[in-house]
């Protein structure tokens, strides 16, 4: 495994507040969403199925319980999705080896984002399946 020397900071570094930080700290997060949108995959499939979702409340008309729980189920899958890019980053980032821990590492990252995408598609289910049936009986 590959040793990494640690990087010296003056206390003022860290220590730096202000509205450019601020500022920038948006930079960041937003070139983060980018780069996850860009060139991973499960990250633009569960943003196209963010965007279904939004589109079938919208359609379907669902109460603000139901907005409630498919908006924390999605932003929960996306920040999940987010993490377990960046477990990926810093594992490939130590070792690029076929190491036993770094699989766990990656493996468990990966099934994070699983779990929580199959219990969004069970809210989602839960309160789409019976409107869709309702409005499908009407036609």
């Amino acid at each position: 495994m590959k040793k990494f020397k640690k990087k010296q900071f003056k206390r003022e570094e860290v220590k730096k507040r202000g509205l450019k930080r601020f500022f920038n700290s948006f930079s960041y997060s937003f070139a983060g969403l980018v780069y996850a949108y860009k060139y991973e995959q499960s990250m633009f499939i569960h943003f196209v199925l963010t965007v279904v979702a939004v589109i079938l409340g919208l359609v379907l008309e669902i109460n603000a319980i139901e907005w409630l729980l498919i908006c924390i189920s999605m932003g929960v899958v996306l920040v999940i999705e987010l993490l377990n890019t960046s477990i990926e980053a810093v594992v490939d980032l130590v070792t690029l080896d076929i190491e036993p821990l770094a699989k766990i590492a990656k493996d468990t990252g990966s099934a994070a984002t699983f779990v929580t995408g199959l219990i969004a598609a069970i809210i989602g289910a839960i309160i789409f399946i019976p409107k869709i049936m309702a409005l499908l009986e009407v036609l």
